[in-house]
């Protein structure tokens, strides 16, 4: 008959090794989440922010909501947009701003 305290052992061992194989699959789909959908993203919106926090007077962007317009006035966080042949000025927050055209002296 074996000792009591081997059989002990050899259940705390058999219930480490069962802890163990049941966390690495979950680490290993974290690592693989982290870096295919969380780190891109993280990468996109710091491009969207440099985007907007570098916009000037004189650029044409388009917002959110599919507005063309040209930037005649900036503050902290919003900006103001010339649109249309009549030059009706809106103003919207600089969130809003989805793609830049940047002014090109030629």
């Amino acid at each position: 008959m074996l000792p009591i305290f081997l059989t002990t052992d050899a259940t705390t061992a058999n219930t480490t090794a069962s802890l163990l194989s049941m966390i690495v699959p979950f680490a290993a789909v974290f690592v693989i989440m982290y870096f295919l959908m969380i780190r891109p993203q993280r990468k996109k919106d710091k491009q969207l922010q440099d985007m907007r926090s570098s916009l000037e007077i004189g650029d044409n962007v388009t917002t959110i909501g599919g507005i063309v317009g040209r930037v005649v006035a900036l503050k902290d966080d919003t900006v103001v947009l010339e649109t249309g042949t009549d030059r009706n000025r809106v103003r919207f927050k600089r969130w809003a701003v989805q793609e830049v055209e940047k002014l090109t002296l030629e």
